[in-house]
């Protein structure tokens, strides 16, 4: 039995609840997976963990276990990484979630970049607007644009983004331009759906954040339909400026409330909580910090 590989393999199914799942995942056979954990508790002395036809549980000595295994598992990974990674170019997978319109207009060209300057590493790119879950799905790296991180994220600081509120120059002409926020309520709002219903829009007043009111009778989870809309006149919409920009270049949507700016979003790289970082996983954080920033 190599003991390491058998606790890799331990905390994976401890993680992702299933034998089957991990074997699927790693592309080996659910007998392989099995074995090894067999193995591990044989030469232990204990049960890990309790399976049954319907769920996998932890043990309370297989909880105290599974803690150590990471402990000794980031350790040896970080070991192999420092002692590699100062004379040897980055290499190998990473997966990595993108959100879809911020992925293809911005990301999209620097990671074809980063492509060609490390040609050892392989990148899996994922583009969906969807909340992963990193851990459960192997992924490396996920790329999410918010204003507010969850309790417990990992998560590094990439870059930043600003909002506008748009509309087009024929929908003012029909229905005025809100001199104030508070005026939004009186006019047609094209909702973004994707972090659920968006009731209110928030504002800097004074330097302070606050919100107000909005009424849609249009929504979406994607916001180039939406500024689309908003260049057809059917009414005003809060979009970031990766998705606004090319249509405020055209013409086709005018900026307004520009007195009372958006707080930014910022853009971060989500990690995975559970593992140490890999050398090719910094870099390519480095790279896009420094072409974002």
């Amino acid at each position: 039995m190599d003991r390491l590989e058998a606790m890799h393999l331990f905390v994976r199914v401890a993680e992702l609840g299933s034998f089957s799942a991990v074997a699927q995942q790693l592309g080996v056979a659910r007998s392989v997976v099995t074995r090894q954990i067999a193995a591990l508790e044989s030469h232990l002395g204990i049960k890990l963990m309790v399976r049954s036809t319907r769920r996998l549980a932890m043990t309370s000595a297989g909880t105290a276990y599974l803690e150590k295994c990471r402990v000794i598992l980031n350790l040896v990974e970080s070991a192999e990484t420092d002692v590699a990674q100062e004379r040897l170019a980055p290499r190998g997978n990473i997966r990595i979630s993108l959100p879809l319109t911020f992925g293809i207009k911005r990301l999209a060209p620097l990671l074809i970049e980063f492509s060609g300057l490390y040609p050892e590493v392989s990148l899996d790119m994922d583009y969906s607007d969807r909340r992963v879950k990193l851990i459960e799905e192997g992924i490396d790296l996920s790329i999410r644009i918010t204003r507010r991180l969850d309790p417990g994220d990992v998560a590094r600081k990439i870059g930043s983004g600003q909002m506008y509120v748009v509309a087009s120059p024929d929908y003012l002409a029909r229905h005025g331009r809100p001199q104030h926020p508070s005026e939004l309520i009186h006019h047609e709002c094209l909702g973004y759906t994707a972090g659920g219903s968006m009731q209110h829009w928030q504002f800097l007043i004074a330097g302070q954040p606050e919100s107000f009111p909005v009424r849609s009778r249009i929504n979406a989870n994607n916001g180039e339909v939406l500024t689309e809309a908003a260049a057809q006149g059917l009414g005003l919409t809060l979009q970031p400026d990766f998705i606004v920009d090319a249509f405020l270049q055209a013409g086709r949507i005018e900026s307004i409330l520009d007195a009372f700016p958006v707080p930014e979003l910022g853009i971060y790289a989500m990690l995975p909580s559970n593992r140490h970082v890999p050398h090719r996983v910094r870099v390519l954080m480095d790279f896009l910090s420094q072409r974002l920033g």
